[in-house]
């Protein structure tokens, strides 16, 4: 079983050789990007792969392993010794067949299929952005910041409501690990945690001032998430989900607008390092869209993010992703993926959902977020699948199949831009915000509450939402999708649509 709908199986207003996995969906109506005409300019690249290898988690990789590193052609980057997982770089084709066998190591693979580039950019795609005389149009009802007039998912989930009690606390941090946040923007200046913030690119740890920000020619996708999860409450622009809740910067992509796997793992555990409370994740490990355990490199990458993401929960983080844009069914016996591996040249593999992962998305204990439209409808684009699906939040659609009430004009999602400016996207990238915002309202209503005790107030408070059915978004008389489960727990909604109101009154 496919996607019912192919046009929706890679909803990105990016170019196809990007994975910016659930972030701006294809909607109707929804203008193309010049990104999608202008190909990447990248420079020359060496012939070095990046590898990350799996030990035993404590003391590092031994010296026997190190050995075997060096020996196999490999230069260590960096190792992450709690979780055992070591970050290499080897020009050697049989680097990771050969240091498999090495007594000590558990697992090993390549993070990429193209070589490493010595330099590259591109311009991954712009939303929406509202234009001066839009801002300035914008009225907004007594206590309320300027453009909140226009943030139908506010109300969607309560939080205007929420905001009379509570705006969040101080204490607690939500890092966006995505592609960098500007922290300059007026409505992300008064609440960002620079100590929290890093550049991850590289697999090692960037601390150098900025580094966390995006550069003009990157997606401001990371800044987009970071304004809607804690936007502060200032008079000045929008509101965030929890606008009195500090935000961080881990920056995981790279110029390419790549999410790899080394990346990945350092933005898990320098937030588990830093005291983070709740991290978001809008976006797939590249360059498998799903990886598969019967494949000996993927089985790596799988064993390295979840070790991370693992760690990040033990040491008291709460990770919430995105489901991703393409109308896929994860709890389907087969999808039909196009993309992978999208760094050099894709073509279509048969995988087995529950045996070949979306990563972080599918991974135990990750919060996995369905989006849903103005309309409380799941949104054209978004994922779905009985036991999949944790929870829902609005994350857009097209304003033609889901229209918000007035004064809101988009069934997009606003959030700030870098350069101080506001606009909108959409995609499950948009969902997953909201619910990592709400997850941040109950730590800081129960700050002493662990991971779990977290995760159980988000599902239990969630408005259970039956299925759609039948589920026919576009009016063609054609089932788009097919809900199964209860109105408790469903392959369209989780537990239900997410509810800041209760976050702080229960």
């Amino acid at each position: 079983m496919t996607a019912h709908h192919p046009r929706h199986r890679r909803a990105l207003v990016i170019p196809a050789g990007l994975a910016v996995a659930a972030s701006l969906a294809v909607l109707p109506g929804v203008p193309a990007t010049a990104a999608e005409a202008a190909p990447a300019a990248t420079a020359e690249a060496s012939s070095s792969l990046s590898y990350v290898v799996n030990v035993r988690p404590g003391h590092g990789p031994s010296a026997h392993v190190k050995r075997a590193i060096a020996k196999a052609g490999g230069t260590i980057v960096t190792s992450y010794d709690r979780i055992g997982v070591v970050v290499v770089h080897s020009a050697n084709p049989d680097f990771a067949k050969t240091v498999r066998k090495a007594r000590g190591v558990q697992s090993a693979g390549a993070t990429r299929t193209a070589p490493l580039p010595s330099a590259a950019t591109t311009d991954v795609g712009t939303p929406k952005v509202l234009s001066g005389r839009e801002v300035a149009a914008a009225e907004a009802a007594e206590g309320q910041d300027p453009l909140e007039s226009l943030q139908w998912d506010l109300p969607a989930i309560k939080a205007d409501k929420a905001h009379e009690k509570s705006l969040g606390s101080k204490k607690v941090t939500v890092a966006v690990i995505d592609t960098g946040v500007d922290d300059t923007h007026p409505d992300i200046a008064p609440n960002f945690d620079r100590a929290a913030s890093v550049n991850c690119v590289s697999g090692k740890p960037d601390t150098s001032d900025g580094a966390w920000r995006p550069s003009a020619a990157e997606s401001p996708h990371g800044t987009h998430v970071a304004g809607e999860i804690a936007a502060a409450k200032n008079g000045v622009g929008m509101t965030g989900v929890a606008p009195g809740v500090k935000v961080s910067g881990i920056k995981v992509s790279n110029p390419d607008g790549f999410f790899y796997t080394e990346a990945v793992v350092c933005g898990f555990v320098w937030a588990a390092e830093h005291g983070v409370d709740v991290t978001n994740n809008s976006y797939y490990t590249d360059p498998w869209y799903f990886n598969c355990k019967n494949d000996p490199d993927q089985k790596a990458l799988v064993e390295a993010v979840t070790r991370a993401s693992k760690y990040a929960e033990k040491k008291g983080a709460v990770n919430v992703a995105a489901a991703g844009n393409e109308n896929y069914d994860l709890s389907s016996d087969e999808i039909t993926d196009p993309s992978s591996p999208n760094d050099t040249t894709p073509g279509d593999r048969v995988v087995d959902p529950s045996e070949c992962l979306d990563i972080p998305t599918q991974l135990p204990g990750v919060v996995t977020v369905a989006s849903t439209g103005a309309k409380g409808l799941k949104s054209s684009f978004s994922n779905h699948g009985l036991g999949v699906i944790d929870i829902a939040a609005p994350g857009g659609d097209s304003t033609a199949y889901q229209t918000p009430e007035p004064p809101a004009t988009s069934g997009l999602i606003l959030g700030t831009l870098p350069g101080g400016k506001w606009g909108y996207m959409a995609g499950t990238s948009m969902a997953s915000p909201h619910v990592a915002g709400v997850a941040a309202l109950i730590k800081s209503t129960h700050p002493y509450a662990s991971p779990a005790m977290v995760k159980a107030l988000l599902y239990a408070q969630a408005d259970a939402t039956p299925c759609t059915k039948p589920y026919d978004i576009d009016g063609d008389g054609k089932a788009d999708a097919v809900c199964e489960g209860s109105k408790n727990r469903n392959g369209f909604y989780g537990w239900g649509m997410t509810d800041a109101l209760d976050a702080v009154t229960w």
